[in-house]
């Protein structure tokens, strides 16, 4: 008796349009929930960078993501990549969207630069998505949807402008934020025009395994991969294995999967904001009224690029067949 098809777990457009409850769901809660779990990524920078260097933190972090996926691929019967091309596709959005992006960003915190600058600098992406993302990937992109962007940079500016004239650290660390910031970018880019199919078990798997490799090379180039295994920096890494690495990634491709790149890359303007709040919380780090301004200006600047532009359509996705799981 032949084994009944399977469906991928993938990243392609689903069939049919969403209304009612399920549609507040994917417009609202989803968005809500990864914009506060991504920011909450910073902050465990912050708690385990004291105790090991970024990079190998990144690749303990990355490793385990990679050997857990790998293994749920494996006993669940994932569709792996159809040749060593598709392979490295999904490897490459890898080093772009974990390795240089969150390598950027822990590195940049370890060298002084206080989290809200550095998620300041990496929140400034969907301005470079809109750019090349109009011409990459035909999405179409209105004045209303330039207007929020530019309103976007300005109310993160406001956000963390206190600690900016307090110093953000050294010129080289501000530099490896741009470099976290243009890595995602790319990734983004990469992941919307060839990961579509994508099987998110395996090729998550994948994409992880390549970080590791990208961040165990630079700790042991420049790094004496030594951990101190205290209970605050268990926590860290327990946190971003378990609820960075697979709950807000996952919700992120869900995302982008459901929605144009741009108007989900706009929900990174919130995590300054929301980093904000949750140092306040944890650390005590005072918010100015010229913080609260800027949050007001990024929530209405997050509105007015997430309406999508007059007369255009949501894009469908022909990416449905060809997809398999238990």
């Amino acid at each position: 008796m032949p084994r009944p098809k399977s469906r991928r777990w993938s990243l392609a457009e689903p069939h049919g349009t969403t209304a009612g409850p399920s549609a507040f769901v994917w417009s609202v809660a989803i968005p809500a929930l990864f914009v506060l779990l991504w920011s909450t990524g910073f902050i465990g920078a912050r708690l385990g960078l004291p105790d090991a260097g970024p990079m190998t933190f990144l690749a303990l972090r990355f490793g385990i993501v990679a050997a857990v996926l790998a293994l749920v691929a494996l006993v669940t019967g994932a569709a792996w990549p159809r040749d060593a091309l598709e392979a490295l596709r999904y490897a490459t959005i890898g080093l772009f969207v974990h390795g240089i992006y969150l390598g950027g960003v822990f590195a940049s915190i370890s060298l002084g630069v206080e989290a809200g600058a550095s998620a300041l600098i990496v929140s400034i992406q969907p301005l470079l998505v809109a750019t090349t993302g109009s011409v990459l990937l035909n999405e179409a992109t209105g004045r209303r949807q330039w207007l929020g962007l530019v309103l976007g940079v300005a109310g993160v500016a406001l956000v963390v402008g206190d600690k900016l004239a307090k110093g953000i650290g050294t010129p080289f660390g501000v530099l490896l934020s741009v470099a976290a910031l243009i890595g995602m970018t790319i990734g983004t880019i990469l992941q919307k025009r060839h990961g579509q199919g994508m099987d998110l078990r395996s090729g998550s798997a994948i994409q992880f395994a390549a970080a590791t490799l990208f961040c165990l090379l630079l700790a042991l180039a420049f790094e004496d991969i030594h951990v101190d295994w205290t209970p605050r920096f268990i926590f860290a890494l327990g946190w971003l294995v378990l609820v960075l690495s697979f709950g807000a990634i996952s919700l992120l491709y869900l995302l982008i999967r459901r929605g144009e790149a741009t108007r989900v890359s706009s929900l990174f303007f919130l995590v300054p904001s929301s980093t904000a709040a949750i140092a306040w919380f944890l650390f005590d780090e005072r918010m100015t009224g010229l913080s609260l301004v800027g949050m007001i200006v990024t929530m209405i600047a997050v509105a007015l690029v997430n309406l999508p532009p007059r007369g255009a359509h949501p894009p469908r996705s022909s990416a449905q067949g060809n997809v398999r799981c238990p």
